[in-house]
């Protein structure tokens, strides 16, 4: 895996596409520490108009289209149980000009360990599809 440095980073999105927005990556481990801290506020806005989200296994299963639905999902996920303690493994960017899609192994701990493969993909700088995986078998390396 590799992972670009920050400010090489940034010069190539300087060069892609002549702005400098935060790393995907950054934005990514925005989102996970906020949703670990139970931070609603912080993980709704990093949400575009239209995103969907795909919570894949458990009980929360299911896609949710509407900024209430995936707020409602949220609140139900960090009712009682935040703050979690947060591990994030490798994060991957795939970056072009129309947008940038992140992807790790992240656990989040609380009552009980829960190992997500994540993926997001951000348009703008924000978030237009998120899918959830629970995957009880996934190694993750804490790199962040």
């Amino acid at each position: 895996m590799f992972k670009l440095p920050t400010a090489a980073l940034a010069a190539t999105l300087l060069a892609l596409t002549g702005t400098v927005n935060a790393a995907p990556a950054d934005d990514a481990l925005t989102h996970f520490q906020a949703i670990a801290s139970g931070d609603l506020q912080v993980v709704m806005r990093a949400y575009a108009d239209q995103a969907q989200f795909n919570w894949v296994g458990g009980p929360l299963d299911g896609t949710y289209a509407t900024p209430d639905a995936i707020r409602s999902v949220w609140t139900k996920f960090t009712q009682g149980q935040s703050p979690r303690k947060l591990s994030v493994g490798a994060i991957e960017e795939s970056i072009n000009p129309k947008g940038a899609t992140v992807s790790a192994n992240v656990l989040f701990e609380g009552k009980a360990p829960i190992k997500v493969r994540y993926v997001l993909t951000f348009r703008e700088g924000r978030i237009v599809s998120e899918t959830w995986q629970i995957d009880p078998k996934l190694a993750v390396a804490s790199a962040y």
